[in-house]
């Protein structure tokens, strides 16, 4: 029977700690090619650890060559040419964990997998852009980016999100982080900006960056508190109705309402950033601020990254009449950070109706993720005490788990069985606003077959939960 000294591993994940073990093992010639492994249930009780660990470890070792598996039989040392000598304890606690042994699953942030992207459509309206376009693709562009893009997102805007929109007040850039930089000297530092807590925090580190002052504004049910609000003397304020990150909150109609009251009472403006908003599961897509706004203070902002690819570093802003007159006068010298290759490609994918239909097959993907997901929650008698909150849109919801541990504990446990995941706290940026034992699940990236080996890491998660309530009740 394999046997290490767990107590050693230091700060290196468990798993990670088993793999550079066995692996020591095998490339110094101590296991010998062709012995089988331990199982993983008989390992894990040897060890007095977890069978996800001891799974993961495995994995790791097969994925790389170093064992391989017999169906109903079990792991197997592979043979190897060349082993290299191997210290003969393993690695000490100083050690750091090897950055090359990545998280199995990951939970942490979205991504899009390659094999969703469009790519022979996306390539065919290159084509046809290089072209038609020709030497239109040299000139220079105006500063709120091609007429043509901009028409484009004024269209779809109007069909889908009801909006009515002039292309003239459309402002294409590179990234929503460059558009927030953007609006501070457009709206100027000297202004007070409004910020939900917990929320994305790049956006408040942005903000600081180009020198604005910030106050954080904790949250309700409905959403951003407007009695702090109104307290905190902030003329701008920055908010995501549509599915806020990462409570998954959708604010209803009375508090945008009450919102958009707030903003006509003197020189201030709502910032309306709607990441992810296209990603409604259930029910109608509710209408933006921006269009029940009868004042002009409300300030549009959306991405293309969230929908298309990240990669597809475009984005744009939707500014009221006046603020795009004082853009034209102010900053109407600044250069387009995006090409007009790119612009003039996208503006051919949704005019052609490809985007929508993008569209339409992601969200049918992702709400296959999602279900399936949740379902697999459900089916855990040991997370019946489980809370999943904000499922309804976005490609995010909050995991509400039953648990003493604490927040950094539980990112710990996770990230030693082979997942990446974050606790809502760990957006707070006043710790008053902290919600805990809530896991922010982002599950875009995660592919179907990883999800019952993450939901066995829950499992685990969930007897922590169970056993601490246990002896709560002893």
């Amino acid at each position: 029977m394999l046997t290490y000294d767990m107590q050693k591993r230091g700060d290196t994940p468990l798993y990670v700690y088993l793999y550079q073990c066995i692996k020591a093992d095998l490339t110094a010639g101590r296991i010998k090619a062709g012995d089988k492994l331990p199982s993983k249930r008989s390992l894990s009780e040897h060890l007095k650890i977890s069978v996800i660990t001891v799974q993961n470890a495995y994995e790791q070792l097969a994925a790389e060559g170093y064992i391989y598996s017999k169906e109903k039989s079990g792991y197997y040392a592979a043979a190897l040419e060349a082993p290299a000598p191997a210290p003969e304890q393993p690695p000490k606690r100083q050690s750091p964990p090897p950055q090359s042994a990545p998280h199995l699953i990951d939970f942490h942030a979205n991504h899009l997998g390659a094999d969703h992207f469009p790519f022979s459509t996306w390539a065919r309206q290159m084509r046809e852009v290089l072209s038609e376009m020709g030497g239109e693709l040299l000139r220079r562009m105006p500063a709120a980016g091609v007429l043509k893009l901009r028409e484009v997102i004024a269209d779809f805007l109007y069909h889908f999100r009801g909006m009515n929109v002039a292309p003239e007040h459309i402002i294409i850039g590179a990234g929503t982080e460059y558009l927030y930089g953007l609006l501070i000297k457009l709206l100027g530092r000297d202004r007070l900006y409004a910020l939900e807590d917990p929320g994305f925090p790049k956006i408040g580190s942005i903000y600081r960056n180009e020198g604005a002052a910030c106050r954080y504004i904790g949250l309700d049910k409905s959403g951003i508190n407007m009695c702090e609000l109104r307290k905190s003397n902030a003329d701008i304020v920055h908010v995501s109705p549509a599915h806020h990150f990462p409570t998954g909150l959708v604010m209803p109609v009375k508090r945008r309402l009450e919102l958009l009251s707030w903003a006509a009472r003197g020189d201030r403006y709502i910032i309306e950033d709607e990441y992810d908003s296209e990603f409604r599961f259930s029910g109608k897509i509710i209408p933006t601020l921006y269009s029940i706004d009868n004042h002009d203070r409300v300030i549009y902002i959306n991405t293309f990254s969230k929908t298309i690819a990240p990669s597809i570093r475009i984005s744009y802003l939707v500014l009221p009449p006046q603020l795009a007159a004082e853009y034209e006068r102010h900053m109407g010298f600044y250069s387009c950070t995006v090409s007009s290759f790119e612009q003039y490609t996208l503006a051919k994918f949704i005019e052609g109706g490809y985007f929508e239909r993008h569209l339409n097959r992601m969200r049918k993907l992702y709400r296959s993720k999602r279900d399936y997901l949740i379902a697999a929650i459900r089916n855990i008698p040991l997370l019946d005490q489980a809370n999943i909150l904000g499922q309804e849109s976005g490609l995010h919801f909050l995991l509400q788990l039953c648990s003493r541990s604490s927040d950094d504990e539980l990112v710990a446990i996770a990230g030693e069985l082979g997942i990446k995941v974050s606790c809502l706290s760990h957006y707070c940026h006043n710790p008053a606003h902290a919600q805990s034992s809530a896991l922010v699940i982002n599950y875009s990236g995660v592919e179907t077959e990883q999800i019952d080996r993450a939901v066995a890491v829950l499992t685990w998660l969930g007897e922590t939960a169970v056993a601490e309530r246990q002896g709560r009740e002893k």
